[in-house]
């Protein structure tokens, strides 16, 4: 069970220093991209976001940047901002403080960044406290979103992951797509058919900063 579109009620149980969406005054979309980087998926979305000259932002998991530091440079090298995504993808309802901060700690190594998106956007609220008195009691960003494409839903055909993110999405949105195999079938039709229809109406893609 997952919700296509964050309702605003939802946000009023987390922190205020949580980011969901950016401003809706202005014709931007905002992509994101987590789990990666990875063979195939990673370099297939580099080439489609090429395509319609988009900036995006990919949260990283540590454990697959060693496994493929060549893709991940090339992340950096186009101009797309990296995000820490933990070491190895921990559910952080599930995990300790000790264990959970450890693990972004390890990835930060890696990433060097100053934004974090917390798997499965779980993550407890005295971990957002440990994660602010480690960054020199600066908030550091937190990213959720207020689009969630589905592409991870093998149940979902093509077609319907594409009309979540096109009837969802506006001014200032955060979607997220996942780099990932799983959602490969999703995405490879999903992605160049959304980018095109929102350059058609006059949208720009920003990457987080």
């Amino acid at each position: 069970m997952y919700l296509v579109k964050t309702p605003w009620l939802l946000k009023k149980f987390y922190p205020k220093n949580l980011v969901w969406n950016n401003s809706r005054a202005e014709k931007i979309i905002y992509l994101t991209f987590d789990d990666g980087p990875i063979p195939i998926v990673t370099p297939f979305v580099l080439e489609i976001l090429k395509k319609f000259n988009a900036q995006a932002t990919f949260f990283c998991i540590g454990e697959n940047i060693n496994k493929h530091p060549q893709i991940f440079e090339q992340l950096k090298t186009e101009g797309h901002a990296i995000g820490n995504h933990t070491y190895n993808h921990l559910n952080g309802w599930k995990s300790d403080d000790k264990t959970y901060l450890h693990n972004i700690l390890k990835c930060q190594e890696l990433t060097q960044t100053n934004i974090f998106r917390p798997p499965y956007g779980r993550i407890k609220k005295s971990q957002i406290t440990l994660l602010n008195q480690f960054q020199n009691n600066q908030d550091l960003k937190i990213i959720m979103w207020d689009v969630l494409s589905g592409d991870f839903d093998t149940q979902l055909s093509p077609e319907k992951c594409l009309k979540n993110v096109l009837k969802q999405t506006e001014n200032g949105s955060i979607v997220v797509f996942h780099d990932s195999l799983k959602a490969y079938d999703r995405l490879k039709y999903t992605l160049p058919k959304a980018l095109e229809f929102w350059q058609s109406k006059g949208y720009k893609f920003h990457s987080i900063q």
